[in-house]
């Protein structure tokens, strides 16, 4: 078992740059493999989750080239793919598996997905309910319908559906099955959720349209095989912009990160907590809008975070309680209940162990209590095999006094391979 070793830091200074955005990445490998003709993208994330999903598409037919952040992929057609002759391993990428859920749901084929032990325990009813709908059969274990699961896919028909809970997987999964279905697949959100898949989906000739709320696609011949960069990860960014937010008198830039408006939710929380945000040099690639982001190190404060924020700050919130327990004041996160069905249940996980540290927390059903003015001590923690639980426990090591030993650290790699080495490069 893999630990890191954190010790504390008076200040950040740095310019930075980081990987490509996981959630771009999966839905470029899924829709260059859908598209006729040869796609070349730049930036994309080879951590374990992407790697997961280009193998699982390669076992449907897909060819592709890695070469570092640069990725080649000869697309096979929107109904050129086969039938796999296993289960496809999506391993722990549950975005993976939700898209590849929807397109598995456009197929001649039945389709067997699963996962490591804990995608397996993550329920897929949300998306398995509204793919049978459509027309497809989806069968997982147990009523939550829980991997491994077999989608047996045919001749969709287009519904109209509205979410209970927000979520850009179900809105995903539903988009890509609705480009093999008859007439206009319309998914209609309570709240905005991150979306690069609408974003995208134009890039590749397909045709959507966006009023409001309500995202459509229209069933496709064709997708066209496109060329285009990737930015870099502002949930990965997330964990040094809390590094720099904590330490007064810091100063971080990360280069040419993704601001895409569904996932800028922490700056603006970090903004109202006291930090200074900068975006500077502001561009579009893809589709996608970036920027060279700029934050200074405050004092902060306590700040109520709930509603419409969560969709677009949720993979954020276990960094953005290190910085909440050392603001002044009391910061509340709700209406996030689906925090708890995430990698682990980080509403109890990242309690538990910045409770170790000296933090004082108090986990709510939808989301937690956290008091401000905390000494935190550096200490023993655990992952609890949770990518972001690890990073943000390593981020609160930075500002603890004495060494912190994070146990159960491999999971980072999911997502993040090269943050033990930036965090050491600080």
């Amino acid at each position: 078992m893999t630990s890191l070793i954190v010790r504390p830091r008076k200040s950040v200074q740095a310019e930075i740059s980081v990987p490509g955005d996981k959630s771009i990445s999966h839905r470029a490998a899924i829709l260059a493999a859908l598209a006729d003709g040869e796609s070349h993208i730049e930036g994309f994330l080879p951590a374990e989750d992407c790697l997961h999903t280009l193998l699982s598409l390669r076992k449907m037919g897909m060819e592709f080239r890695l070469d570092g952040e640069a990725l080649t992929i000869q697309g096979v057609g929107l109904r050129g793919l086969r039938p796999p002759s296993e289960a496809l391993d999506l391993g722990n990428a549950g975005t993976g598996l939700a898209l590849l859920m929807g397109v598995a749901a456009g197929q001649p084929f039945d389709t067997t997905l699963t996962g490591d032990d804990s995608l397996r325990r993550r329920p897929q009813r949300r998306i398995g309910e509204p793919l049978g709908r459509m027309g497809a059969v989806v069968r997982g274990q147990g009523e939550s319908c829980r991997p491994p699961i077999t989608v047996r896919g045919g001749e969709l028909k287009a519904i109209e559906y509205s979410p209970s809970t927000p979520s850009a997987q179900v809105k995903s999964a539903l988009l890509l099955a609705g480009l093999y279905a008859q007439g206009a697949t319309a998914v209609v959100e309570i709240q905005k959720t991150r979306d690069h898949t609408e974003r995208m989906l134009p890039t590749f000739a397909a045709e959507v349209k966006v009023e409001g709320l309500a995202v459509s696609v229209q069933p496709a011949v064709q997708l066209r095989a496109a060329d285009f960069a990737i930015p870099g990860d502002i949930s990965s960014a997330a964990f040094f912009l809390v590094a720099t937010a904590i330490l007064p008198g810091s100063r971080l830039k990360v280069k040419g990160v993704g601001i895409n408006p569904t996932r800028t939710g922490l700056l603006e929380v970090l903004a109202q907590m006291g930090a200074k945000v900068d975006m500077l040099n502001q561009r579009l690639s893809g589709g996608e809008p970036i920027a060279d982001v700029v934050i200074g190190g405050q004092s902060l404060r306590g700040v109520q975070v709930g509603g419409a924020l969560i969709p677009r700050l949720v993979d954020e919130v276990p960094v953005l309680c290190v910085a909440a327990c050392l603001a002044e004041g009391i910061t509340e996160v709700r209406d996030a209940p689906q925090l708890r069905q995430k990698e682990s249940d980080r509403i109890e996980t990242i309690a538990l162990e910045l409770s170790k540290m000296g933090a004082r927390i108090e986990p709510l059903p939808d989301g937690l209590r956290i008091h401000g003015g905390a000494k935190l001590s550096g200490a023993r923690c655990n992952s609890h095999g949770d990518h972001r639980i690890a990073m943000s426990l390593a981020i609160a090591a930075l500002a603890a006094e004495g060494i912190t030993e994070i146990e159960d650290t491999e999971c980072i790699a999911t997502s993040f391979p090269e943050f033990p080495s930036l965090l050491e490069a600080l």
